[in-house]
């Protein structure tokens, strides 16, 4: 019997009540350490923090990363203030280059640049002022019913909703139902960030998954794996609105910042969320080389 995965859930952010702390990310927790294995035994640990830092400034969690020989980071960031120090990334490099596998997400415009802070990793991630999307033409606002948020912020619908993504071809692990069949949607967001393959990635990275505007047509980068040599695998994410407790159940609140009326597809759908648990569960399975 093998002992299970831990995995460390955690946001860039200190305990703030009124904002994106971890508590806003409990159903996701709660799934993952839900799943079991063929012989009924949980497959992951999952212990949940927000950051904490040291009198260095450096995240506590994250420093102990890299004597846990293995498991996974799932990297929430919620910040607008650059939210890791060069401490914390010599950190998750160092648990990257045991093996650790590393789930990255993040908002939109500038919300969590810190990410861009991780080397070739944190290039997968697009912003407004770190690493832009390449092509100029996408430097301009998707999203124009919040006037208050800029690009990136493609609008793929409301919170509470579901937009359709589509699966690149060939299909990968990371987007496949248990039936075989490409995962098709996941929960929408009226302003994603976007994630891209950087050229220092090269072949040691693909582009999974696009979503698609609402307002515009444009399509997106919503999904990158990455297998990097010498590191553990990598999921990078569009938007940390595919896992928030708000996206999965609108009922369960929301920062009193956010201004857009939500939508009620998830609640009126039974098998609403069966996409996006799919989704959670390939990207800790996959992280783990356990498919």
């Amino acid at each position: 019997m093998s002992s299970p995965i831990p995995i460390l859930i955690k946001t860039t952010i200190p305990r703030i009540e009124d904002d994106w702390n971890v508590g806003r990310f409990s159903l996701l927790a709660r799934h993952l350490a839900s799943l079991k294995g063929g012989d009924g035994q949980p497959l992951y640990t999952v212990e949940s923090a927000d950051r904490r830092e040291t009198v260095s400034g450096d995240d506590s969690d994250l420093a102990a990363l890299a004597n846990r020989g293995g498991g996974q980071l799932w990297l929430i960031a919620t910040d607008v203030t650059g939210g890791l120090t060069r401490g914390d990334v010599a950190a998750i490099t160092a648990f990257r280059q045991t093996g650790g596998g590393v789930f990255l997400t993040r908002d939109h415009q500038d919300l969590g640049s810190c990410l861009t802070r991780l080397g070739a990793l944190g290039e997968t991630q697009h912003f407004q002022l770190s690493n832009p999307e390449a092509d100029e033409a996408r430097r301009c606002c998707d999203d124009v019913e919040t006037p208050t948020i800029t690009w990136p912020n493609y609008h793929s619908g409301r919170n509470g909703d579901l937009q359709p993504v589509e699966a690149t071809d060939p299909l990968h692990p990371l987007m496949r139902r248990r039936s075989g069949d490409p995962i098709a949607r996941l929960p929408a967001h009226p302003h994603e960030g976007a994630v891209g393959v950087p050229a220092s990635l090269g072949a040691h990275a693909r582009l999974v998954a696009t979503g698609r505007s609402q307002t515009t047509g444009a399509a997106f980068g919503l999904c990158v794996a990455v297998e990097q040599p010498g590191f553990g695998r990598a999921v990078s994410d569009s938007s940390f609105h595919h896992i928030a407790d708000y996206n999965w159940d609108t009922r369960l609140g929301c920062p009193t910042f956010v201004s857009e009326p939500p939508g009620d597809e998830v609640l009126r759908s039974t098998d609403a969320l069966d996409d996006v648990h799919a989704y959670v569960e390939n990207v800790a399975a996959w992280l783990s080389g356990a498919i």
